[in-house]
């Protein structure tokens, strides 16, 4: 946000201020943000339990999103109007959680995921907030914890054929112990997989989610979709 509020500044300097307003009010700005949130200080299981006896699951999201409120709010006041807002996918899903927790199987792990939905529901809640109390603002919620799900389930349909292991790896069952590197071994084939690395999706999975973010339906990206928010 600082980094962005610099580069207004030069752009401010450089056309001047009515045509940066212009400009930014033009442009779509993108927000990911969240599952770091949960898997770096909620979810790792040096501190994880931890944590959770100090702070309860509802606290913590709570937290999450009343910080979240104020830097989208902050965006709009730097001039955004046009702001897709992704939620969290469903984390309890990727190799890194399955490694893990074991007693999991080859199911995604519950706990996480329960985090997402309760942040997810908040989230919507708050996107329709900003909305409403923000003039002239377009924030979009971007459900990708639906999309990646529905990827996950049917990834035989969509021509995958591996929905819960890393195609980069090193180590473990499912590849999730070592973040990709150098030293790490590449699938044959990564176009087949839905994860690239322990925790990130792969291109294939990625341009699924980005195709279905440009012009799906309300179940996928709420109120309208990337292309109908740039008309």
């Amino acid at each position: 946000m600082d980094n962005f509020a610099n580069t207004r500044q030069d752009i401010i300097s450089s056309i001047g201020g009515p045509a940066a307003t212009k400009l930014l009010e033009k442009a779509l700005f993108s927000v990911t943000i969240g599952s770091n949130d949960f898997i770096n200080n909620y979810l790792t299981p040096v501190v994880s339990k931890i944590e959770q006896k100090l702070v309860s699951p509802e606290s913590f999201v709570g937290a999450m999103i009343s910080r979240f409120r104020i830097q989208l709010t902050r965006l709009y006041n730097l001039g955004a109007r046009k702001v897709i807002v992704a939620n969290v996918g469903p984390i309890g899903c990727i190799p890194y959680q399955r490694e893990i927790n074991p007693s999991a199987g080859d199911n995604c792990v519950a706990f996480p995921d329960q985090l997402a939905v309760m942040y997810n529901s908040q989230l919507m809640g708050l996107v329709s907030e900003l909305n409403r109390n923000l003039q002239g603002s377009k924030f979009i919620y971007a459900d990708v914890y639906h999309i990646v799900g529905d990827i996950i389930q049917n990834y035989l349909s969509y021509g995958l054929e591996n929905a819960n292991s890393a195609c980069c790896y090193v180590a473990g069952v499912y590849g999730g112990l070592v973040p990709c590197g150098p030293t790490s071994k590449v699938c044959a084939d990564r176009s087949k997989y839905v994860f690239w690395d322990p925790y990130h999706p792969s291109d294939a999975a990625n341009s699924i989610i980005a195709n279905r973010l440009l012009d799906g339906d309300s179940t996928d990206i709420w109120p309208v979709n990337v292309r109908q928010l740039m008309k």
